[in-house]
């Protein structure tokens, strides 16, 4: 039996002395790992509940078509090309993605496990902290992913968690567009932060969707509907 070897490729460091991240290649498929973490934080083997993540947001956005969408963290671009999977034409994706790294290895190779998303011209991938982009918009946006670390707890970097803090979703929920959808990915539930979203005025929606396929690990999803 042929063993598999990771090959390092690249490294980056994370912004805000947030760490380092990994860019392995194994046979075809890629993996990004954070040191000191435990295990992948991300791979191009494993991204059902990123697709889900943005193809259940946009089925309840009224216009789908034509939508403005935000997306934090570009990833692996598995997100994204969900997201452009299932607007039109007209529609704009914007990526907000913290490591210049991360969108140089979505040019590359790796690009094209997720089809090459990226090349689409209703995409829009900016270097810039999501929280920046999502402060500086009022009712901008049909739909924001927010795809960002491990979930509400901030995993890799501490400061994530102040998007998923009450501040940050009121500001969320303001660059949001009446009946606008925030849909947020975790690798768990946490019953304080559907409570937080739920005071900002969001009407909260959660669904579990498998990571991969039909069984195994299931990921948390929320979808989180301004009025």
């Amino acid at each position: 039996m042929r063993m598999r070897i990771n090959t390092l490729l690249d490294t980056a460091q994370i912004p805000n002395k947030g760490g380092e991240l990994r860019f392995y290649q194994r046979d075809n498929e890629f993996t990004i790992e954070v040191v000191g973490i435990g295990g992948d934080l991300m791979t191009t083997a494993v991204h059902g509940s990123e697709d889900a993540l943005a193809e259940l947001a946009l089925k309840r956005v009224k216009q789908p078509q034509t939508a403005r969408v935000l997306v934090g963290g570009l990833g692996m671009g598995f997100t994204l090309a969900a997201a452009l999977k299932h607007t039109g034409p007209k529609a704009q994706i914007v990526v907000a993605e913290l490591v210049p790294e991360v969108v140089k290895w979505n040019r590359g190779p790796m690009g094209a496990r997720s089809g090459d998303p990226m090349l689409d011209e209703r995409a829009i991938v900016r270097i810039e902290d999501v929280a920046q982009v999502i402060r500086k918009e009022r009712n901008g946006f049909d739909a924001i992913l927010l795809d960002t670390d491990n979930g509400p707890v901030g995993l890799t970097q501490p400061a994530n968690s102040r998007i998923y803090s009450l501040t940050g979703l009121y500001a969320a929920y303001a660059a949001l567009r009446p009946h606008g959808v925030l849909a947020i990915w975790s690798t768990d539930p946490d019953g304080p932060f559907t409570k937080r979203l739920g005071k900002v005025g969001f009407k909260v929606d959660e669904v579990k969707v498998h990571a991969h396929g039909l069984k195994g690990t299931k990921h948390h999803l929320w979808f989180a509907t301004r009025p």
